[in-house]
Order: structure tokens, then C-alpha cells, then sequence
């Protein structure tokens, strides 16, 4: 059981791990495909974009160029400049922008947000930033998540093109300063591998500064002659060691980029449509899917959220509408044929507990308000992971119990001024997020 806070850091998840059988010509259990850490390479253009660049080298052409990630990628830096730099490139080609990236998330949220956040509005090219808050992901899981956004995507749009792009923080920078990815990068290359995708480490040179004692990672830009001259010529990374200035960080993901377009033109064939090989790994997730929580039996406490005029779910328009519930007592339940269920919910100040049976396990309270509650945000609560391949009763129940708003708020330093603000025990949920199938 995890909640998934929407924060500028990495993003941890829960996984447990499953053994299977592999038999010949059987894709093999994603423990076994655990390696070393990839040696460090700006890019590795493998197939390249032919698809893409096929299409762009159409004058007239209208592309749309998909960007799936979280907090670095919702910047208006790389994501920004490297739509621009497409369009400087072919200017004769008319350019446009999914943006799909969500703040404090990982692939194993992408995974499932991938299809009606992208792949409807159907892209051209994606790009997929994950590696930062993928950092403290167990690599098999994101072995399962990304290669479940690469098979949904070529299974609804076998000529988009993928790109898969890695950002850096001072935190995950340690195995780059010995010429390695981190570990979370090191998984994706494996997919990536597998697949034939281009993958730019956008990060490299950022490395390369860090090493020489040329790149400050936490400060404000120099804003006077005075400032720049304490800097001795160093860049100014970031603010917090993790989401890039717009004006040095951003710039040095953006020459990556530009770096890598010769070569990845270079490698890339004739178009034609992306097929499926055998799955890396047997247990990846590309049934996952994002159910709207309307689909759930729901006790009659519940009342529906308009995204479009009520308050709260106007600020998270990401889903049509919200379920929300705050009397003790209130059920959403269900049952599903999978390996995975999740809850997308609405987190903040209001929400308290709830308890959660699985199957025939004994039912466990969880605590859906955290420290960051002084606001709402989205996040995930975990229902199970790596489930046998059946048939699942789920059954979620809004707790009278209170937490202790109050203490949880001190370990943050977050004193709880206006009390009225955190009374509640609401639960706000939005959608299931199931690998597998909802049955009724």
C-alpha cells in the first residue's frame, strides 16, 4: 500500500516480485533481466525516427509531437525548446504540442495515462521522461511499466515513433560521474534495446560540468555582474538541484537534443509500421488501463464531480469528472481479472483514512492524508501489485478514524494554523487503474 505524492522529487513505488516459468521462446521473468548499469552515452540512435522524420521532410505537413513525463518535462525548458527546434528545423512543417507531463509522477502512473492522455489524440512522435522520478523505482517494475507504454502505443499507433529521453539531479547523479546511467536509466536502455528506440541521455554534459567543478547544481541565477563574478564562471543548474533553470539547465538538455538529431537522421530507415516482438517481460504492463471509479459500485454517499464547474475537480481536468465521498462508512468496491489495481484519487487537506480489503485478506487501514496536505494534489493509492492472474474483490471504506492531522504536519514543520482547514475524512477518487479487466 503507497501513496503516490504529487511532488518535485523522485517518485518511489511498491513492487513485489513474480516469479514465472519461462519456457522456450517464452518471454523470461523480468528478475532475470536485471543487468550491471549501462555505460553513460549521450545517445544511442539504434532505429532511429524514420516515421517521424519521414513526415517531416513533407512540406505541409501537420505533426504532433507527444511529451509524456513529470515536473522537469511540465517546465517550460526542454519541452518548450525542443518544439521550437523542430520547427526552426522544418519550416515548412506545422508543429503542435500533447503535453502530458504531470508533476511527482512515474511510468508506473505513464503507463496508464499514456492511452487517454496521448495516444487519443493520436502523436506523431513521443517522448518519454521518466528516469528521474523512475530513481528510486525497483528496475523490474519499470521494466514493466515502460514497456507497457511502448506495446500500448504501437498497438494503437504502430507509426508513432518513440523517443525516450533521460534527465539528471544532483541526488542521481553519482554513478554518471563514474561513466555510468543511474539505475533507473540503466532499466530503460533495456527496453529500449529491445525495441529499437532512441534514447538521449539529456543529461551528459550537465555530468561532465559537474565532474569538473564547473556547474553549481542549487542557486539562483546570478542577477547582477557582482554575482556572476562569486560564480567564477560556473552554470547555475538549479534551484533545487533538480528542476533545471530554464536559461542554463533546460539550454543544455535542449543541445543534447540538437547534438543527437544528425545521427538519429542518420539511422533512421525507410518508414514503416512499428510490430510487436516478444515481450522483455512476461509480466509487463501493457493491459493496464485507466477505469473511471463512476464504473465502481459505489454506496450511495458518493456523489459525482463535475470537472467542468464544480471547484475542486476544476482544478484536475485530466479526468472528466471525480467521485468524492466523506461520511464513515461510504463503499466504492469492485472486482477485476488482473495483476494490478490501483485508485487515481484526489488528495489534500480534507482527506482522512480508509480501509481496504483485498480478496480474503484481513482489511488494512490506510492514511490518505500526508505532510504535503496543505493543498490538493493528485495521487495513487495501491491496492495490490503483481496479483496472480485471476479474479479479484476489491472493497474501499471511508474510516471514521481521524488522523493526526496535526503531527503529521510538525515532521514538515507544517504547523496546522487554521484547524478548519484539515477537518474532513474525504476520499476523492477518480478513476481504477487496472492492469487487467473490471468485471461486474
Amino acid at each position: 500500500m503507497f501513496l503516490f505524492p504529487r511532488l518535485p522529487l523522485v517518485l518511489f513505488s511498491v513492487a513485489v516480485l513474480w516469479v514465472v516459468s519461462a519456457g522456450f521462446g517464452a518471454p523470461a521473468p523480468v528478475a532475470a533481466l536485471e543487468k550491471p548499469l549501462v555505460v553513460a552515452q549521450e545517445l544511442h540512435a539504434r532505429a532511429g525516427l524514420p516515421n517521424f522524420l519521414s513526415k517531416a521532410n513533407k512540406p505541409g505537413a501537420a505533426l504532433k509531437v507527444a511529451y509524456l513525463g513529470g515536473s522537469i518535462t511540465a517546465q517550460p525548458g526542454w519541452r518548450v525548446k525542443s518544439l521550437e527546434l523542430l520547427q526552426r528545423t522544418y519550416p515548412e512543417v506545422k508543429f503542435s504540442e500533447i503535453n502530458a507531463a504531470l508533476g511527482g509522477t512515474g511510468s508506473d502512473l505513464g503507463v496508464f495515462r499514456v492511452e487517454p492522455e496521448v495516444l487519443v489524440l493520436q502523436p506523431d512522435l513521443l517522448f518519454v521522461e521518466f528516469a528521474v522520478n523512475d530513481g528510486g523505482t525497483a528496475p523490474e517494475q519499470i521494466i514493466r511499466s515502460m514497456e507497457g507504454i511502448v506495446r500500448k502505443t504501437w498497438s494503437a499507433l504502430p507509426e508513432c515513433d518513440i523517443c525516450f529521453v533521460y534527465t539528471v539531479t544532483e541526488a542521481l547523479v553519482a554513478p554518471m560521474l563514474e561513466g555510468n546511467f543511474p539505475r533507473a536509466a540503466s532499466a530503460m536502455e533495456g527496453v529500449a534495446d529491445h525495441y529499437g528506440i532512441p534514447s538521449i541521455h539529456m543529461g551528459m554534459e550537465v555530468a561532465r560540468l559537474a565532474k569538473e567543478n564547473a556547474l553549481v547544481w542549487k542557486a539562483k541565477l546570478p542577477a547582477n555582474d557582482e554575482e556572476k563574478t562569486a560564480l567564477e564562471g560556473k552554470l547555475v543548474f538549479a534551484a533545487d538541484g533538480v528542476h533545471p533553470h530554464v536559461e542554463t539547465g533546460h539550454a543544455l538538455y535542449l543541445q543534447a537534443i540538437e547534438r543527437s538529431l544528425p545521427e538519429i537522421r542518420s539511422k533512421s530507415g525507410n518508414p514503416a509500421a512499428h510490430s510487436l516482438p516478444l515481450p522483455l517481460a512476461a509480466d509487463h504492463y501493457q493491459m493496464a488501463r485507466m477505469v473511471p471509479a463512476s464504473e465502481a459500485t459505489l454506496s450511495s454517499g458518493f456523489k459525482a464531480l463535475d470537472s467542468a464547474i464544480d471547484p475542486l475537480a476544476k482544478r484536475f481536468p485530466r479526468l472528466k469528472s471525480w467521485q468524492t465521498a466523506a461520511q464513515p462508512g461510504d463503499t466504492l468496491s469492485f472486482q477485476f481479472k488482473g495483476t494490478r489495481a490501483a485508485i487515481y484519487q484526489i488528495i489534500g487537506p480534507d482527506v482522512g483514512k480508509v480501509t481496504v480489503t483485498l480478496d480474503n485478506q484481513l482489511p488494512r487501514t490506510v492514511t490518505l492524508f500526508d505532510s504535503y496536505c496543505t493543498y490538493h494534489r493528485l495521487g495513487t493509492l495501491v491496492i495490490g501489485t503483481e496479483l496472480s492472474d485471476t479474479l479479484h474483490t476489491v472493497k474501499i471504506e471511508v474510516s471514521s478514524e481521524q488522523p493526526d492531522k496535526g503531527a503529521i504536519l510538525t515532521k514538515r514543520n507544517e504547523w496546522v494554523e487554521n484547524p478548519g482547514k484539515f477537518a474532513g475524512t474525504a476520499f476523492h477518487p477518480g478513476a481504477l487503474l487496472l492492469v487487467g479487466e473490471l468485471r461486474k
